[in-house]
């Protein structure tokens, strides 16, 4: 019997993939490292980083992340073909990696990318690491696509949500998918309600504060969430125009997972459920890690009770 070759499919999820770093670490700890990485948006960010070597890197990041900082990253841009132009996100990303190319990377690498116009699925597994995490993340409507080998690329959540089929293609013998979960996406979802239509009246409001806010803060908060910026009170007022779209590719990139994960399953798979954290809470990476290390000591503990350590493969 020799070593399995273990690959890890990190699946997308904006703020919560945060929880990718928690599972990680605790695979890590475990002597349970994957040898290869394949990953999508936010996933691709977390397995870049671990590919690298540099996950502290990220995780010392993630954990100094506040609203206020969150906020400077957000260079919004409305002339262009997003909202948000992500220079300043993207150079301090490059900062961390530098030059780095992934055929260099002592780990299997892959960031999953969408071709803009023909929807092709493109797996980035050689040339600038930068490069790719940049790509696969960059989320329609929110972030600038990246121009590649003659292709405008963006997010690969789009066509790949949880990437089991690259990590497989890659030589992984045995694949363990990461799916992040939040509260309010239940499996009563796939399942249809019947309503009856009318308008719902605005919201009073009566308990919004009305002073002027004209902080570039203030306005991007309110941007982003709509109504008085975020305020748990005016939560109900029209959302804004980063949370619509975001939160309606969080909805495709649910059913789209559950469709490539039920064509080709992984051969496990960790399930991160992050109530309480939303697309854009960056804020609360602490939290979320911690989820991502809770979530993977429950799947190592059903290892260890099936008398499992690590897979092998016959000779």
């Amino acid at each position: 019997m020799r070593k399995a070759q273990v690959g890890l499919a990190l699946g997308g999820g904006a703020a919560r993939g945060l929880a990718h770093i928690g599972v990680l670490e605790v695979l890590i700890e475990a002597g349970f490292e994957p040898d290869i990485v394949a990953g999508t948006s936010i996933g691709a960010v977390a397995g870049g980083y671990y590919a690298a070597g540099q996950l502290s890197d990220l995780k010392s990041f993630a954990r100094e992340m506040t609203m206020r900082k969150l906020i400077r990253y957000l260079d919004v841009n409305l002339a262009g073909s997003s909202l948000v132009s992500g220079k300043r996100l993207e150079k301090t990303l490059a900062s961390h990696i530098g030059d780095l190319h992934i055929e260099e990377l002592p780990k299997k690498f892959a960031a999953i990318a969408t071709e803009l116009g023909t929807g092709q699925e493109v797996w980035l597994t050689k040339g600038s690491l930068a490069a790719a995490l940049r790509a696969s993340y960059a989320l329609p409507g929110i972030f600038k696509p990246v121009r590649i080998g003659g292709r405008w690329l963006m997010d690969g959540a789009l066509v790949n949500p949880v990437p089991v089929t690259a990590a497989r293609a890659m030589g992984a013998h045995f694949v363990i998918a990461v799916t992040l979960h939040s509260g309010h996406y239940v499996r009563n979802t796939l399942y249809p309600v019947e309503a009856e239509a009318s308008f719902d009246q605005q919201p009073e409001r009566a308990e919004v504060d009305e002073r002027p806010r004209k902080s570039r803060f203030a306005l991007v908060r309110r941007q982003v969430w709509g109504g008085s910026g975020g305020r748990k009170r005016d939560r109900d007022a029209s959302p804004g125009i980063p949370r619509v779209v975001l939160e309606a590719f969080n909805i495709t990139q649910n059913r789209i997972a559950r469709s490539r994960l039920a064509g080709d399953p992984p051969d496990a798979t960790i399930q991160v459920h992050l109530d309480g954290i939303g697309l854009f809470d960056f804020h609360k990476a602490e939290q979320a890690i911690e989820q991502g290390r809770l979530a993977a000591q429950r799947y190592l503990a059903s290892l260890r009770r099936e008398g499992v350590e690590r897979p092998s493969i016959s000779a």
